[in-house]
Protein backbone atom coordinates (compact mmCIF):
# COMPACT_ATOMS: atom_id res chain seq x y z
CA UNK A 1 0.00 0.00 0.00
CA UNK A 2 2.84 2.39 0.87
CA UNK A 3 4.48 1.83 -2.52
CA UNK A 4 1.22 2.49 -4.36
CA UNK A 5 0.69 5.74 -2.44
CA UNK A 6 4.22 6.89 -3.28
CA UNK A 7 3.62 6.22 -7.00
CA UNK A 8 0.20 7.89 -6.82
CA UNK A 9 1.79 10.95 -5.22
CA UNK A 10 4.42 11.03 -7.95
CA UNK A 11 1.74 11.03 -10.66
CA UNK A 12 -0.19 13.77 -8.88
CA UNK A 13 2.93 15.95 -8.54
CA UNK A 14 3.73 15.47 -12.21
CA UNK A 15 0.18 16.46 -13.12
CA UNK A 16 0.58 19.59 -10.99
CA UNK A 17 3.84 20.45 -12.74
CA UNK A 18 2.22 19.90 -16.13
CA UNK A 19 -0.75 22.06 -15.03
CA UNK A 20 -3.15 19.17 -15.68
CA UNK A 21 -4.90 19.60 -12.32
CA UNK A 22 -5.17 23.38 -12.59
CA UNK A 23 -6.25 23.39 -16.24
CA UNK A 24 -8.83 20.64 -15.78
CA UNK A 25 -10.25 22.20 -12.62
CA UNK A 26 -10.55 25.63 -14.23
CA UNK A 27 -12.20 24.12 -17.30
CA UNK A 28 -14.75 22.17 -15.25
CA UNK A 29 -15.47 25.17 -13.03
CA UNK A 30 -15.85 27.55 -15.98
CA UNK A 31 -18.27 25.25 -17.78
CA UNK A 32 -20.22 24.51 -14.60
CA UNK A 33 -20.57 28.18 -13.69
CA UNK A 34 -21.56 29.08 -17.25
CA UNK A 35 -24.30 26.47 -17.27
CA UNK A 36 -25.39 27.43 -13.75
CA UNK A 37 -25.97 31.11 -14.55
CA UNK A 38 -26.59 31.16 -18.31
CA UNK A 39 -28.01 27.70 -18.94
CA UNK A 40 -30.59 28.16 -16.19
CA UNK A 41 -31.46 31.72 -17.21
CA UNK A 42 -34.56 30.70 -19.24
CA UNK A 43 -36.17 29.30 -16.06
CA UNK A 44 -37.06 32.85 -15.09
CA UNK A 45 -39.76 32.85 -12.44
CA UNK A 46 -41.76 29.84 -13.56
CA UNK A 47 -40.73 27.80 -10.56
CA UNK A 48 -38.16 25.60 -12.24
CA UNK A 49 -35.23 24.79 -9.97
CA UNK A 50 -32.01 26.36 -11.22
CA UNK A 51 -29.89 23.71 -9.53
CA UNK A 52 -31.89 20.88 -11.09
CA UNK A 53 -31.62 22.44 -14.56
CA UNK A 54 -27.88 22.89 -13.98
CA UNK A 55 -27.53 19.21 -12.98
CA UNK A 56 -29.34 18.12 -16.14
CA UNK A 57 -27.10 20.33 -18.30
CA UNK A 58 -23.90 19.29 -16.52
CA UNK A 59 -24.78 15.59 -16.77
CA UNK A 60 -25.16 15.88 -20.55
CA UNK A 61 -21.92 17.84 -20.87
CA UNK A 62 -19.98 15.49 -18.59
CA UNK A 63 -20.73 12.49 -20.79
CA UNK A 64 -18.85 14.13 -23.66
CA UNK A 65 -16.11 16.01 -21.81
CA UNK A 66 -15.00 13.95 -18.82
CA UNK A 67 -14.30 10.67 -20.69
CA UNK A 68 -12.17 12.59 -23.19
CA UNK A 69 -10.15 14.26 -20.42
CA UNK A 70 -9.67 10.93 -18.63
CA UNK A 71 -8.49 9.17 -21.80
CA UNK A 72 -6.10 12.01 -22.69
CA UNK A 73 -4.65 11.81 -19.21
CA UNK A 74 -4.16 8.04 -19.18
CA UNK A 75 -3.65 6.68 -22.71
CA UNK A 76 0.17 6.80 -22.50
CA UNK A 77 0.51 6.13 -18.77
CA UNK A 78 2.19 2.76 -19.39
CA UNK A 79 3.33 2.71 -23.02
CA UNK A 80 4.70 6.24 -22.72
CA UNK A 81 6.91 5.35 -19.77
CA UNK A 82 8.08 2.20 -21.55
CA UNK A 83 9.06 4.27 -24.62
CA UNK A 84 10.94 6.76 -22.45
CA UNK A 85 12.70 3.99 -20.51
CA UNK A 86 11.45 5.19 -17.13
CA UNK A 87 9.29 2.12 -16.62
CA UNK A 88 12.37 -0.12 -16.60
CA UNK A 89 13.89 2.05 -13.88
CA UNK A 90 10.68 2.01 -11.86
CA UNK A 91 10.38 -1.77 -12.04
CA UNK A 92 13.97 -2.15 -10.84
CA UNK A 93 12.73 -1.20 -7.37
CA UNK A 94 11.15 -3.81 -5.08
CA UNK A 95 7.59 -3.14 -6.23
CA UNK A 96 5.13 -5.42 -8.01
CA UNK A 97 3.82 -4.52 -11.43
CA UNK A 98 0.22 -4.41 -10.23
CA UNK A 99 1.29 -1.96 -7.53
CA UNK A 100 2.88 0.28 -10.16
CA UNK A 101 -0.24 0.19 -12.31
CA UNK A 102 -2.65 0.74 -9.44
CA UNK A 103 -0.51 3.52 -7.98
CA UNK A 104 -0.38 5.37 -11.28
CA UNK A 105 -4.13 4.88 -11.71
CA UNK A 106 -4.85 6.28 -8.25
CA UNK A 107 -2.78 9.36 -9.07
CA UNK A 108 -4.62 10.03 -12.31
CA UNK A 109 -8.02 9.25 -10.79
CA UNK A 110 -7.24 11.76 -8.04
CA UNK A 111 -6.63 14.43 -10.68
CA UNK A 112 -10.09 13.75 -12.13
CA UNK A 113 -11.68 13.69 -8.67
CA UNK A 114 -10.15 17.03 -7.65
CA UNK A 115 -11.14 18.74 -10.89
CA UNK A 116 -14.70 17.38 -10.78
CA UNK A 117 -15.35 18.04 -7.10
CA UNK A 118 -13.95 21.56 -7.08
CA UNK A 119 -15.32 22.52 -10.50
CA UNK A 120 -18.86 21.23 -10.06
CA UNK A 121 -18.99 22.06 -6.37
CA UNK A 122 -18.21 25.67 -7.26
CA UNK A 123 -21.38 25.82 -9.37
CA UNK A 124 -23.60 24.66 -6.50
CA UNK A 125 -21.90 27.02 -4.06
CA UNK A 126 -22.20 29.95 -6.47
CA UNK A 127 -25.91 29.28 -6.97
CA UNK A 128 -26.46 29.18 -3.23
CA UNK A 129 -24.52 32.42 -2.65
CA UNK A 130 -26.53 34.11 -5.40
CA UNK A 131 -29.71 33.51 -3.44
CA UNK A 132 -31.01 30.35 -5.10
CA UNK A 133 -33.01 28.20 -2.70
CA UNK A 134 -31.64 24.66 -2.62
CA UNK A 135 -33.41 21.99 -0.59
CA UNK A 136 -31.91 18.80 0.85
CA UNK A 137 -32.96 16.76 -2.19
CA UNK A 138 -31.19 19.23 -4.47
CA UNK A 139 -27.96 18.93 -2.51
CA UNK A 140 -28.23 15.13 -2.63
CA UNK A 141 -28.71 15.26 -6.39
CA UNK A 142 -25.66 17.53 -6.76
CA UNK A 143 -23.59 15.27 -4.51
CA UNK A 144 -24.73 12.23 -6.48
CA UNK A 145 -23.76 13.89 -9.75
CA UNK A 146 -20.31 14.80 -8.45
CA UNK A 147 -19.70 11.32 -7.03
CA UNK A 148 -20.92 9.56 -10.17
CA UNK A 149 -18.82 11.93 -12.31
CA UNK A 150 -15.75 10.88 -10.33
CA UNK A 151 -16.65 7.24 -10.98
CA UNK A 152 -17.23 7.94 -14.68
CA UNK A 153 -13.83 9.63 -14.93
CA UNK A 154 -12.21 6.70 -13.11
CA UNK A 155 -13.92 4.24 -15.47
CA UNK A 156 -12.53 5.93 -18.58
CA UNK A 157 -9.15 6.34 -16.89
CA UNK A 158 -9.15 2.57 -16.40
CA UNK A 159 -10.10 2.11 -20.07
CA UNK A 160 -7.20 4.40 -20.97
CA UNK A 161 -4.86 2.21 -18.94
CA UNK A 162 -6.21 -0.84 -20.73
CA UNK A 163 -5.42 0.80 -24.08
CA UNK A 164 -1.97 1.77 -22.81
CA UNK A 165 -1.09 -1.79 -21.79
CA UNK A 166 -2.61 -3.48 -24.85
CA UNK A 167 -0.42 -1.83 -27.52
CA UNK A 168 3.27 -1.26 -28.21
CA UNK A 169 3.54 2.43 -29.13
CA UNK A 170 1.99 5.73 -28.10
CA UNK A 171 0.46 6.47 -31.49
CA UNK A 172 -1.56 3.27 -31.46
CA UNK A 173 -2.58 3.92 -27.85
CA UNK A 174 -3.81 7.40 -28.80
CA UNK A 175 -5.82 6.00 -31.70
CA UNK A 176 -7.31 3.31 -29.48
CA UNK A 177 -8.26 5.92 -26.86
CA UNK A 178 -10.07 7.98 -29.50
CA UNK A 179 -11.85 4.82 -30.70
CA UNK A 180 -12.96 4.07 -27.13
CA UNK A 181 -14.35 7.60 -26.75
CA UNK A 182 -16.19 7.43 -30.07
CA UNK A 183 -17.61 4.00 -29.28
CA UNK A 184 -19.00 4.69 -25.82
CA UNK A 185 -19.92 8.37 -26.19
CA UNK A 186 -21.27 8.55 -29.75
CA UNK A 187 -21.55 5.30 -31.70
CA UNK A 188 -23.07 3.05 -29.03
CA UNK A 189 -26.22 5.13 -28.55
CA UNK A 190 -26.62 5.61 -32.30
CA UNK A 191 -26.39 1.85 -32.79
CA UNK A 192 -28.85 1.21 -29.97
CA UNK A 193 -31.31 3.70 -31.44
CA UNK A 194 -31.00 2.04 -34.85
CA UNK A 195 -31.61 -1.36 -33.24
CA UNK A 196 -34.75 -0.10 -31.52
CA UNK A 197 -36.08 1.40 -34.75
CA UNK A 198 -35.33 -1.74 -36.75
CA UNK A 199 -36.79 -4.04 -34.09
CA UNK A 200 -40.02 -2.07 -33.68
CA UNK A 201 -40.48 -3.27 -30.10
CA UNK A 202 -40.85 -6.92 -31.05
CA UNK A 203 -37.75 -8.36 -29.38
CA UNK A 204 -35.94 -5.51 -27.63
CA UNK A 205 -38.14 -4.99 -24.56
CA UNK A 206 -37.68 -2.40 -21.83
CA UNK A 207 -35.77 -4.94 -19.73
CA UNK A 208 -33.39 -5.68 -22.61
CA UNK A 209 -32.84 -1.96 -23.13
CA UNK A 210 -31.94 -1.59 -19.45
CA UNK A 211 -29.28 -4.28 -19.77
CA UNK A 212 -27.94 -2.76 -22.99
CA UNK A 213 -27.64 0.63 -21.33
CA UNK A 214 -25.65 -0.89 -18.48
CA UNK A 215 -23.14 -2.16 -21.05
CA UNK A 216 -22.01 1.45 -21.55
CA UNK A 217 -20.56 3.43 -18.62
CA UNK A 218 -21.70 6.72 -20.17
CA UNK A 219 -25.31 5.49 -20.38
CA UNK A 220 -25.13 4.13 -16.84
CA UNK A 221 -24.00 7.56 -15.67
CA UNK A 222 -26.82 9.21 -17.61
CA UNK A 223 -29.41 6.86 -16.11
CA UNK A 224 -28.20 7.51 -12.58
CA UNK A 225 -28.28 11.30 -12.85
CA UNK A 226 -31.41 11.75 -14.95
CA UNK A 227 -33.60 9.09 -13.31
CA UNK A 228 -32.10 8.55 -9.85
CA UNK A 229 -33.55 11.73 -8.31
CA UNK A 230 -37.20 12.63 -8.76
CA UNK A 231 -36.70 16.41 -8.79
CA UNK A 232 -34.06 16.11 -11.54
CA UNK A 233 -35.97 13.58 -13.66
CA UNK A 234 -38.98 15.91 -13.79
CA UNK A 235 -36.93 18.77 -15.22
CA UNK A 236 -34.99 16.47 -17.52
CA UNK A 237 -38.20 15.18 -19.09
CA UNK A 238 -37.27 11.62 -18.09
CA UNK A 239 -39.94 10.96 -15.50
CA UNK A 240 -41.47 8.36 -17.82
CA UNK A 241 -38.09 6.75 -18.37
CA UNK A 242 -37.47 6.71 -14.62
CA UNK A 243 -40.63 4.64 -14.20
CA UNK A 244 -39.34 2.11 -16.76
CA UNK A 245 -35.81 1.78 -15.35
CA UNK A 246 -35.78 -1.26 -13.08
CA UNK A 247 -32.23 -0.72 -11.79
CA UNK A 248 -31.99 1.13 -8.46
CA UNK A 249 -29.51 4.03 -8.12
CA UNK A 250 -27.20 2.04 -5.83
CA UNK A 251 -26.96 -0.71 -8.45
CA UNK A 252 -26.14 1.87 -11.14
CA UNK A 253 -23.25 3.13 -9.00
CA UNK A 254 -22.12 -0.48 -8.53
CA UNK A 255 -22.12 -0.93 -12.31
CA UNK A 256 -19.97 2.20 -12.70
CA UNK A 257 -17.59 0.81 -10.06
CA UNK A 258 -17.45 -2.46 -12.02
CA UNK A 259 -16.48 -0.44 -15.10
CA UNK A 260 -13.52 0.81 -13.07
CA UNK A 261 -12.47 -2.55 -11.64
CA UNK A 262 -12.93 -4.65 -14.79
CA UNK A 263 -10.72 -2.75 -17.27
CA UNK A 264 -8.16 -2.08 -14.53
CA UNK A 265 -7.92 -5.78 -13.66
CA UNK A 266 -7.51 -6.67 -17.35
CA UNK A 267 -4.87 -3.97 -17.77
CA UNK A 268 -3.00 -5.35 -14.75
CA UNK A 269 -3.10 -8.84 -16.26
CA UNK A 270 -1.75 -7.63 -19.61
CA UNK A 271 0.94 -5.56 -17.90
CA UNK A 272 2.07 -8.54 -15.80
CA UNK A 273 2.68 -10.60 -18.97
CA UNK A 274 4.35 -7.84 -20.97
CA UNK A 275 8.04 -8.03 -21.82
CA UNK A 276 9.85 -4.77 -20.97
Amino acid sequence: MHSMLIIAGKELRESLRNRWVVATTLLMAALALTLAFLGAAPTGTVGVGRLEVTIVSLSSLTIFLLPLIALLLSFDAVVGEIDRGTMTLLLSYPVARWQVLLGKFLGHATVIAIATTVGYGAAGLALRLSGTEIDAEGWRALGGMIGSSVLLGAAFTALGYLASTAVRDRGTAAGLAVAIWLLFVLLYDMGLLGLLVADGGRTVTAEVVNWLLLANPADTYRLFNLTGFQNVSLYAGTAGLAAQVQVPPAALLAVLAAWVAGPLALASFLFSRRQI
